[in-house]
């Protein structure tokens, strides 16, 4: 199961208590305090991995707790700082306040650390409070409660071509020719219902792009129709938009119908302006007989780039690739 939103209750760690001592020696026997301090509370620590895939052990485990600091001793000997808490995030994740509904942070580079929740103060022995008028206090304080908080944790994927499309468009298949990732395929809508990222390699180049294929998008997408507008947040921060469309529109629809619905949709996403990224047209199933007339019609109402393809023929792959490396590295004004 592939989780990209859930809540947890985090919490930083209390200081240890103060201790209350005296030293008590040989020839000493009425010494001054010598109670220590406590330790301080264990901070919370979010730590962007680039290993972590998605939220699944925050869905299953959603109570997580810094260590408390160890309380103060005799001899003037400090409590240990309790242990910090280090919870890794994939890249991508926003971290949200559940009380304010405020963005508290997000994680974008890998091994980026935020401090999110600090541990309590120890509190003071009473060695701290002796004076020239107090040489016996048996003052001491207890130890500050660590913060705390909920937070409700959302991943937008982190790649550089956010690939839109219906179902059954040929976004899986495109997929699995120009990158490493293995998306389920089938002669079925919704073969994709997570969003999966693959790496494009430009061996040539020494160079790669990563590509995000979201869940196929269907007239209606914005009212909850299909799988709705969930996943659209992994494209959010995408540079170009890579619309990917059944140019022979084999499924019975008009392949700039298709187009037209997708901005559309996309229009219609309330969570950032999708149609003022970078787009590009994949016009695939360029094998079937079809194709090259809805292609010319295409081209007279919509003057965008366009890559003709076929995924089954393996045909325009390496000009598509060019032209996303293109686009993406050479963008024109």
């Amino acid at each position: 199961m592939f989780i990209d939103e859930t809540t947890v209750s985090l919490k930083a760690g209390d200081g240890g208590r103060g201790c209350v001592a005296f030293r008590r020696e040989k020839f000493e026997p009425m010494g001054g305090p010598n109670g220590g301090d406590g330790g301080k509370g264990g901070d919370v620590i979010l730590r962007a991995d680039d290993d972590t895939g998605d939220l699944e052990a925050f869905r299953y485990q959603p109570l997580h707790e810094a260590g408390r600091g160890d309380h103060g001793r005799g001899s003037s000997q400090i409590g240990r700082g309790g242990s910090d808490l280090v919870l890794k995030m994939p890249l991508g994740t926003v971290v949200f306040s559940e009380e304010t509904g405020e963005k508290v942070c997000e994680l974008l580079d890998d091994g980026q650390e935020v401090t999110l929740l600090r541990g309590g103060q120890g509190g003071f022995g009473n060695e701290h409070f002796k004076s020239s008028t107090n040489r016996a206090p048996r003052k001491f304080t207890e130890g500050k409660l660590g913060e705390e908080g909920k937070f409700r944790l959302v991943l937008k994927s982190i790649a550089d071509i956010g690939l839109v499309g219906f179902p059954n468009a040929g976004k899986s298949s495109l997929t699995r020719v120009i990158t490493k990732a293995r998306p389920r395929t089938g002669a079925y809508p919704f073969t994709t219902l997570i969003p999966q990222l693959g790496i494009i390699e430009y061996p040539d180049k020494h160079g790669r792009l990563q590509l995000a294929d979201i869940p196929g998008i269907i007239a209606g997408a914005s009212q909850d129709k299909g799988l709705g507008h969930r996943f659209l947040r992994h494209i959010e921060r995408c540079q170009l938009l890579a619309l990917i469309v059944d140019m022979a529109g084999s499924e019975g629809r008009s392949p700039t119908d298709d187009y037209e619905t997708l901005l559309s949709e996309l229009g219609a996403y309330e969570e950032g302006d999708l149609l003022a990224k970078p787009r590009c047209l994949i016009a695939n199933k360029m094998d079937l007989p079809e194709a090259n007339d809805h292609l010319s019609t295409f081209r007279k109402k919509h003057p965008i780039p366009i890559f003709p393809i076929s995924c089954l023929q393996n045909e325009g792959l390496q000009t598509l690739k060019n032209g996303l490396w293109n686009l993406i590295k050479s963008p024109t004004p």
